[in-house]
């Protein structure tokens, strides 16, 4: 399907699924605020689940064979400047809105006491929760780039609060960090959004009228020269938030200080928003600038995988080691994109979500040790698995998933991605293999430094995981087997959205140097 067939289905759909999906939790943090504190958890938890409920059924509804962008509402919005309210999701959206939806709930389960003995109120933690919530599913769903940079930029707020006003350590240094990357980002993104409005204003396609529509601006013919400049507006910004080598440093302390629940929101879900940016518009809006800086970014994206491998080896905190595999597993996912293959994509978009799945998993339960022994450092521990089996062994599988074991869902992901890079970049390909080694070196280790040896005297009446924290876990772990056994259900939603992308930027798949012979072609014998 072409942008102007795309555009056509872009009429509003009826039921105004997106704006609902994203209002649900706004509302819930209204009432949050409201409520006394006792009732602000349960109150948190009730909206997240009644969101997961309706992105579910609103999954059901998306057709893998109808049009490319489903779910579509679009209204004037500051008509002066061509702005709209403008949501819309392919399946590469859905998905990450599914993900989202999914592990809000989760982390709200499981950050119950996390806010506890802030000297501000707890309820204003879960509120800023729903808050970020409405904020991430908005990003994914914009379809006008205007309201996309609204939501990217305003995600932010309630990200620095929870860690600046809820973290531990130096959390208002991370906080400040955090927020000044980004913010230097969507700064380069706005003046690339500003000009982007500009050379629209100038193009036949509009009538000579600005717009920030995404399906007319993907007609917007720019020169090469224009598109290099635009795209590093929007790569850059894209980049630090992925976050990708040489500007992940803002990552490691934010990880480090945030609670595990905001961490995980943060690697699972507000990372993924760069990744996301760049297959929807450093690809797709300039692909003359996207293709002349591949090798480049090749190049940044194996230094990620490997230097994130590295330095998380070395690490002696739990959840900077889980920062630093992020930036290792955030390269495989930009060299998936960039390889400009079906399978690199489609593997890199089932990484967002089985990253976001298993870190996610990964980190509460590092926070449910942290918790118990109130210490992020590795050496602190040891012997858990002989007082806590069922905590060792989900923190097992959990880990496993992080160095992509077969049978479990990165697996999957981490193959495709391998396969669609090899096809075009064997040389780039090499070299990312090492990560998959390096991986296992650090979850292994820090597996055994842990769980493994003789019981320290700190956790040796550390108890194992209660009914609240295993129904938070549970359910990722149950993803992760399931997805790693069965992937096809979620890469059905994918591929059209990939094969979509593919086709309007005039990308095809390498054809083999050696193709069958045709007989063989035919299944007949020569």
């Amino acid at each position: 399907m072409n942008v102007v067939q795309i555009a056509t289905a872009a009429a509003n759909s009826g039921t105004p699924w997106l704006t609902v999906a994203g209002g649900i939790p706004l509302l819930g943090a209204i009432v949050v605020a409201l409520l006394p504190v006792r009732l602000a958890k349960v109150t948190a938890l009730a909206f997240a689940v009644v969101d997961l409920v309706w992105v579910i059924i609103m999954a059901t509804q998306f057709n893998t064979s109808g049009p490319t962008y489903q779910f579509t509402e679009q209204y004037s919005w500051i008509p002066q400047f061509g702005v709209h309210y403008a949501l819309g999701a392919d399946g590469i959206a859905l998905v990450l809105i599914g993900m989202t939806a999914v592990l809000m709930p989760v982390v709200i389960l499981a950050s119950w006491h996390d806010a506890d003995e802030s000297k501000r109120s707890p309820k204003l933690y879960f509120a800023l929760m729903l808050v970020l919530d409405t904020m991430m599913i908005g990003v994914f769903a914009a379809t006008d780039v205007f309201l996309f940079y609204v939501f990217f930029e305003a995600m932010l707020i309630p990200m620095y609060f929870m860690i600046g006003s809820f973290g531990v350590g130096p959390r208002q240094y991370a906080a400040v960090k955090f927020l000044l990357y980004s913010l230097l980002g969507g700064l380069l993104m706005l003046v690339a959004v500003i000009a982007l409005y500009v050379y629209s204003s100038q193009s036949a396609v509009t009538g000579h009228h600005g717009t920030f529509m995404f399906y007319t601006l993907a007609q917007v013919s720019l020169s090469p020269t224009v598109q290099k400049w635009l795209f590093l507006g929007f790569f850059i910004a894209f980049a630090i938030k992925a976050p990708l080598w040489p500007f992940h440093t803002w990552l490691p302390d934010a990880a480090a200080s945030a609670q595990p629940g905001a961490a995980v929101l943060m690697l699972g879900v507000m990372d993924k928003v760069g990744t996301f940016g760049i297959i929807r518009y450093c690809l797709e809006l300039f692909p003359d600038g996207f293709h002349y800086f591949t090798p480049v970014v090749l190049v940044l994206s194996v230094i990620s995988i490997i230097y994130g491998a590295i330095v998380a080896i070395g690490q002696n905190s739990m959840k900077r080691l889980i920062g630093y595999t992020s930036i290792s597993h955030f390269g495989f996912i930009v060299l998936g994109i960039f390889a400009l293959t079906s399978q690199g994509m489609s593997g890199a978009t089932l990484y967002m979500v089985n990253h976001g799945f298993a870190t996610g998993a990964l980190l509460l339960l590092a926070g449910f040790m942290i918790v118990r022994r109130g210490s992020d450092r590795i050496a602190d521990y040891g012997g858990v698995q002989k007082v806590a089996p069922v905590l060792a062994g989900f923190f097992l599988i959990t880990g496993l998933a992080g160095l992509s074991l077969p049978g479990l869902s990165t697996f999957v992901s981490e193959f495709l991605v391998l396969v669609g890079t090899f096809s075009r970049y064997k040389v780039a390909g090499s070299f990312a293999v090492a990560g998959i080694v390096l991986a296992a070196i650090y979850i292994l280790w820090m597996y055994q430094r842990t769980m493994n040896g003789p019981t320290v005297e700190s956790v040796a009446a550390m108890p194992d995981l209660r009914l609240r924290e295993l129904l938070a876990v549970v359910p990722l772990v149950a993803l992760i087997i399931a997805m790693g056994i069965y992937p096809k259900p979620v890469l059905d939603v994918i591929d059209p959205a990939v094969n979509a992308t593919m086709s309007q930027v005039h990308a095809t798949d390498p054809i083999p140097a050696h193709p069958a012979p045709a007989a063989a072609q035919n299944g007949t014998t020569p």
